[in-house]
């Protein structure tokens, strides 16, 4: 196959964590080509879809993981898949990436469907499944926040609807001084919207990702917070255990997966805590090689062999 991957500069990439470095690993060692490039390297010219795009050379070295060749253009209409995985937020040159890859759906495997990413705000699509969820209220009002806090109890967890990887998730006690201040930070004073959720004591104990591929099962990671952190991303110092699914996680798989098939969201992490869903990560998910060090499973293998058999269709 030939396949491009749109991300970030390869100087952010950590060879030992990076979900993204391992799936072009696994697919360069099936001896499949596989290109870098930047969501502001696509261009469009009478009509066809090009990106200026580097061949990739994956090492596992702390310095330099990804080497990068010779810049080319190349025709994405031509190519076998193009994988997103550019990392949040979703800005402009996001969206505008999007756009343009819509030109490609009908002879080029897009990963995951850029219609699917417009539609799937990570926060948001969660709200598709609120009998899945925690109690969750999203708003820019203040004092419909701070009534919320009090109805579930006194403490609840407050997050910006554009953030990754743990920024910005606060939580809100009642009696805190603090608390306008942080609601007034979260939502720019009222201009932006935020989500609040009760707050689930079960996060202390681990936030488990889910990896989902095609709408089923891929492999799960329980993520647990360090020392007195809410947040367990691994990014932010959580640790990354072993887990099994319960039974209410399995239900959550079950009911997403046919949804996600339908928005061609095919590569996508849930979180879920205590069994209650609340984040549908589609962007650029991670955990891949947290899970496959625990499990000793090939998981990027079955992703790459997933993209060979799709791409096939094409």
């Amino acid at each position: 196959m030939h396949l491009v991957v749109i991300m970030d500069p390869v100087s952010t990439v950590h060879a030992e964590a990076d979900t993204t470095f391992a799936l072009m690993e696994e697919a360069a060692q099936r001896g499949h080509r596989v290109d870098h490039c930047l969501n502001t390297d696509l261009y469009l010219d009478s009509g066809r879809l090009y990106a200026r795009v580097a061949r990739a050379t994956m090492q596992r070295t702390a310095a330099v993981p990804i080497l990068l060749g010779a810049l080319e253009d190349v025709c994405l209409h031509d190519v076998d898949a193009v994988f997103v995985r550019t990392d949040p937020p979703f800005d402009d040159n996001y969206l505008w990436c999007t756009l343009m890859l819509d030109r490609i759906k009908q002879d080029t495997l897009v990963i995951n469907d850029p219609h699917g990413l417009r539609q799937a705000n990570e926060k948001l699509y969660a709200c598709h499944f609120p009998e899945l969820m925690p109690e969750t209220l999203v708003t820019s009002h203040k004092p419909r926040i701070k009534d919320f806090v009090t109805r579930v109890g006194g403490q609840a967890v407050i997050k910006p609807l554009g953030g990754r990887g743990g920024e910005g998730v606060l939580v809100l006690k009642n009696g805190d001084p603090n608390v306008n201040a942080i609601i007034e930070a979260t939502t720019l004073e009222g201009r932006r919207p935020a989500m609040v959720q009760v707050f689930l004591p079960e996060v202390k104990t681990g936030d488990k990702r889910i990896l989902l591929l095609d709408g089923e099962l891929l492999g799960a990671v329980l993520r647990v917070p360090s020392g007195d952190d809410i947040r367990s991303n691994l990014r932010v110092g959580g640790k990354a255990v072993k887990s099994e699914l319960s039974d209410a996680d399995r239900r959550i798989v079950e009911v997403l997966g046919p949804r996600l098939r339908q928005d061609g969201l095919w590569f996508v992490g849930i979180d879920v805590i205590g069994g209650k869903l609340t984040e549908v990560n589609v962007t650029s998910p991670t955990g891949i090689q947290a899970m496959q060090r625990l499990d000793q499973q090939p998981y990027c293998t079955r992703v790459i062999e997933w993209i060979e058999r799709r791409a096939d269709e094409f």
